[in-house]
């Protein structure tokens, strides 16, 4: 029988992102305590030399018998000496020809059956199977250690770009994985799959976007499975092994923000779906966003708890909303633990777009983060910035929730990255505390028209209606996020811009179906400015959309800060037996505006909390002070921090060897512009 990894039962280890299948990111240990916790010290720290301008490192690190394993920036897989950080082996699967890419990466998976132990991880389309006492990969798994992720999608594999930032979870045989895909179009499908632990090969398959004949197929247009993608379960998975239950949330469907070809509530997208974990049959699901066009992705894995609520004990799932919001279901059967209201929401899209009359809101508890950008909200940091602010604002559409976006440019309060976010919440079964560190920043949301790409086209054209969303006009991107491509020819070859470009990567879509001639004129254009002129004429498609966007645009004031009043980040403690905050503080400072007497403000903060029984909360996340902290879990009261090399954008994890217990964290910056580092830092108390 395959080893069941649970926190509960393996309570010296962290064998599951998460800490276990419940995902609830909870450790019985009590060794370093609130007591102690001032006594912490550096036990060891290990530099990857991974790290490179612009990287980041997401990781949160699993430990199973006094062995750590983790991934780097540049997504090499390792396992170090859990008590000292000594690097047992590394797997590189990067080819040494090209330039490091930014990779984004959350942990890998542990899997183990009698003898056999093997540790999963992603890289780029491939899903790979290493033995967890050498690294290498297991030649018996897929086609040499690997299977090709792009297989079984229904889409021919050239114009798929795929692969997955958060690792799976086993049940028993079987590696459950999501996916990351592209956020506009063409995109690949989002869907969740069932593979062997032992050969690789698809056990079951579950169509986020579903065929003919399956359960949502009619909230689509007809055709949309064979040209829609997204609505993929990006941040991961939590298990009910006992009942043998799969949950999974889902992102949005593409393209994010404007979805004339694909009218309808677009199920299984925003949802939170519960799968049986053997077949992948719906059990039930809760959409939380109908027809997203605000990119309103369920931004981290759901959270099963068990919530004592009079006296009774409730088996629960949580999730977290890039909102601000608490949504919590009876596990069995999605039923509301706290009222929900299907408000009237306005639908006066620009045109082509067909957006949802209604959409769902819990009333408890109440939201973690601000709702509406307000005039009063505006920066009063100082007069300029303010009435810089104010005259901006005036000329945006800031509503609320579910404001369309338009072509004058509409607020997303709170942003595109939450609100909450994939670092997702915390959960302590003594006190019924949950535990979500939350953003504060407002974006600006505008459509813009795409250029006709009919007849006559060029370079800069077709950059212009395919690329020029994410990257901008001007080629200056909104980095770390999209990075800018001005200077590209002197920092990448260029066969390796040509193979993105054709194949994609990550959340890009690759633009192979464009023709050898467009693609050729868009590189002309990107790599030297040349605005080579080419007859196009594409045939009509689906997803070839009126709308895209001008970019990823945070308000910001003059010099650079949030354009609204602090907090810009928060850390928030909520009963779920009651719904009620047992506390509140604002998270994070930047460290110019701290020398300037201008403290805790909060700021932008990236990866989760970690709850122990020891009473303590620990978390790094935030972006700009570096500092790693641990407060007392019942009153946010500080008890303890330090500075990283770089920031913690990452989960930590806790884990005992030797009688000793550890508090490691992932320290990568390159977050909202602050340096990139590499290091895993390990935490523990003096011997």
């Amino acid at each position: 029988m395959p080893l069941l990894v649970a926190a509960g039962a393996y309570s010296a280890d962290w064998p599951v992102y998460g800490g276990g299948p419940e995902n609830t990111r909870f450790s019985a240990l009590r060794q370093i305590d609130r007591g102690n916790v001032r006594r912490l010290q550096a036990a060891w720290t290990f530099d990857t030399g991974d790290a490179f301008n612009g990287s980041e490192l997401q990781c949160n690190p699993l430990v199973v018998d006094g062995v750590l394993y983790a991934t780097t920036p540049k997504l090499r897989a390792l396992a170090l000496d859990a008590a000292t950080g000594k690097l047992l082996w590394a797997f590189d699967p990067n080819d040494a020809a090209s330039a490091p890419r930014k990779n984004r990466n959350r942990g890998v998976t542990y899997w183990a059956a009698g003898d056999d132990r093997r540790v999963f991880f992603v890289f780029q389309h491939d899903l790979y199977a290493l033995d967890a006492r050498t690294g290498r990969p297991v030649r018996s798994f897929g086609d040499a250690g690997r299977v090709d992720l792009r297989a079984g999608l229904g889409r021919p594999l050239e114009d798929v770009s795929i692969t997955a930032t958060s690792p799976g979870i086993v049940y028993r045989d079987l590696l459950i994985l999501g996916s990351l895909v592209p956020e506009s179009l063409p995109s690949a499908p989002g869907d969740i799959r069932a593979f062997d632990a032992r050969t690789g090969k698809a056990r079951w398959t579950f169509h986020t976007i579903p065929h003919p004949g399956e359960f949502g197929y009619d909230t689509w247009p007809k055709d949309a499975w064979t040209y829609s993608g997204g609505a993929n379960n990006w941040a991961g998975m939590a298990l009910d092994e006992k009942r043998g239950l799969v949950y999974a949330s889902t992102g949005s469907a593409s393209f994010d923000f404007y979805g004339a070809n694909r009218t309808g509530d677009n199920l299984f997208a925003n949802c939170v779906l519960a799968l049986k974990a053997a077949t992948g049959e719906r059990v039930w699901h809760f959409q939380g966003v109908r027809h997203d066009v605000w990119d309103r992705d369920f931004p981290a894995p759901p959270a099963l708890v068990t919530i004592t609520r009079e006296g009774r004990a409730i088996d629960a799932v949580v999730q977290i909303t890039k909102s601000g919001h608490v949504f919590a279901f009876e596990r069995e059967n999605g039923k509301p633990l706290f009222p929900i209201e299907h408000r009237e929401v306005p639908t006066a899209g620009v045109d082509g777009e067909v957006l949802a009359g209604t959409q769902p809101l819990p009333l408890v508890p109440a939201p973690f983060a601000r709702q509406r950008l307000t005039e009063d909200m505006l920066t009063r940091r100082t007069p300029e910035a303010h009435q810089a602010a104010l005259e901006r604002f005036r000329t945006l559409h800031s509503n609320g929730q579910f404001e369309p976006p338009s072509r004058e440019g509409t607020i997303i309060f709170p942003g595109f990255d939450g609100g909450g976010e994939w670092g997702g919440p915390a959960f302590d079964p003594a006190t019924n505390l949950l535990y979500v560190n939350a953003n504060e920043m407002a974006w600006v949301l505008r459509l813009v028209e795409k250029p006709s790409r009919g007849g006559a086209s060029s370079g800069k054209a077709l950059y212009r209606a395919n690329c020029a969303g994410c990257h901008r006009e001007d080629l200056k991107g909104t980095p770390p996020e999209f990075p800018a491509l001005t200077g590209l020819a002197s920092r990448r070859s260029a066969r390796d811009v040509e193979n993105i470009v054709r194949r994609g990567a990550g959340r890009m879509p690759g633009f192979a179906r464009l023709g050898n001639e467009a693609v050729s004129a868009i590189l002309a254009f990107v790599l030297s400015g040349e605005d080579k002129e080419i007859a196009f004429d594409q045939r009509p498609s689906p997803i070839d959309l009126k709308y895209t966007m001008d970019g990823y645009n945070k308000f910001l004031d003059s010099d650079g800060y949030p354009a609204i009043q602090p907090p810009w980040g928060t850390l928030n403690a909520i009963n779920l037996a009651t719904g009620e905050y047992a506390w509140k503080i604002p998270f994070g400072e930047f460290p110019a505006l701290a020398a300037q007497g201008l403290r805790n403000t909060g700021t932008e903060n990236y990866g989760g909390p970690l709850v122990t029984a020891g009473g303590l909360l620990f978390i790094g996340a935030t972006n700009h002070d570096r500092k790693f902290h641990a407060y007392d879990k019942l009153t946010g009261e500080l008890l303890w921090e330090t500075t990283l090399p770089a920031a913690g954008n990452a989960t930590p994890a806790t884990y005992e060897v030797n009688g000793r217990q550890y508090v490691v964290i992932a320290a990568g910056g390159g977050k909202s512009g602050a340096p990139s580092g590499g290091s895993y830092v390990a935490f523990a108390l003096p011997r």
